[in-house]
């Protein structure tokens, strides 16, 4: 246990310095723990896409040096005085923010990625105390307690890191539509990290799953090793046609430009499509909408509350991402690999055994 105080030992991590994004060993300090902080021993980190967003400075805000990573696996080290969430030894994990204003009605509810002041983000943002966040391509990072997440035990600490941010941005919009144990039928926009997990989720769920590629080579692994139970080429007018007003809710996971009509389309009456990709643009007809009272919206990663629910009923469930194991010194590599979508289906990158 520990009281708040200077800060001390310097962390090794992995860092890019400018929009090249090429990632090379960087050693720097993080806080002292505070007293409801959490130290944690970083083993594992999954590659998400905003790993390149943000070390490429594809937004144009990047505050170099970007030490990337908000898929955090590890085991709690240290303790704050008054940090009785937790207990050293503890395996925990920490997602895509990791602070907030606390006492906002989106805070008080467990809801705090949309807190109103706005989420304090894991990693290349300005913390409350003005300091910079940093990632967890690094050795150990201290947080607030409120932000991390009991891993239950059936789940490897390896496999749990991707559902800290892939598995809650498709888990939360899904649970919070009402889709379990309902029998309604989903379409899913894109096989990749994303995606994929929302297949799983959907076929626990009990609902009909159609997952929508532009890729006819992920039509195997998406009836067989996802279990989906249709795959449609996006691009063939005749299989889009053929599902009009079949779906009662679509999840869009696809980050590339692409039209909205044709899946809209594709929704019964009050049928919503959620976006959780970031494509650049949004277009589309109002009366893709009207014309069944339809409804498109957007979610983000979810609340502390649905994330520890989303790992409880991954444990309960069995559901794991399909991952790909890499040590620290692939990295620019895989990053690499995430822009070409040569991946199946996520990056996680083992810490403990490569970061020395």
């Amino acid at each position: 246990m520990s009281s708040a105080g200077e800060a001390r030992e310097d962390c090794l991590g992995w860092a890019a310095r400018d929009p090249s994004g090429v990632l090379s060993p960087f050693t720097f300090s993080r806080r002292a723990v505070g007293n409801e902080d959490v130290s944690i021993t970083i083993t594992h980190c999954g590659i998400c896409y905003a790993d390149v967003i943000h070390t490429r400075n594809l937004f144009g805000r990047s505050m170099y040096p970007v030490v990337p990573g908000h898929e955090i696996v590890g085991i709690v080290k240290e303790v704050g005085c008054d940090a009785k969430k937790f207990e050293v030894g503890d395996i925990v994990g920490l997602g895509p923010y990791s602070n907030s204003c606390k006492e906002c009605e989106q805070c008080e509810d467990g809801m705090e990625v949309y807190c109103l002041k706005g989420p304090v983000l894991t990693f290349d943002h300005v913390d409350l105390d003005g300091s910079i966040t940093r990632g967890g391509y690094s050795s150990y990072i201290v947080v607030h307690q409120r932000y991390c997440f009991k891993i239950p035990e059936s789940i490897p600490p390896a496999l749990a890191a991707p559902l800290l941010c892939a598995g809650a941005t498709v888990y939360a919009p899904m649970a919070r539509h009402g889709l379990k144990n309902s029998g309604k039928s989903m379409g899913v926009i894109g096989l990749g990290g994303l995606g994929h997990l929302a297949v799983k989720f959907g076929k626990a769920f009990g609902l009909h799953v159609t997952v929508f590629s532009t890729s006819k080579t992920k039509q195997e692994e998406a009836l067989n090793l996802l279990g989906a139970d249709k795959f449609v080429i996006a691009s063939d007018q005749d299989q889009m046609k053929a599902l009009a007003k079949s779906l009662d809710f679509i999840i869009d996971t696809a980050s590339g430009d692409h039209p909205f009509d044709p899946y809209l389309n594709l929704l019964k009456t009050s049928g919503v499509l959620v976006l959780v990709g970031a494509p650049t643009e949004v277009k589309f007809s109002p009366a893709s909408l009207f014309i069944g009272m339809r409804s498109i919206s957007g979610s983000a990663a979810g609340g502390t509350k649905e994330i520890q629910e989303m790992l409880e009923f991954c444990a309960a469930n069995k559901i794991y991402p399909e991952v790909e194991i890499v040590p620290i010194q692939y990295v620019n590599e895989a990053l690499e690999r995430v822009v070409k979508r040569d991946v199946k289906y996520r990056f996680v990158i083992d810490i403990e055994k490569s970061l020395k």
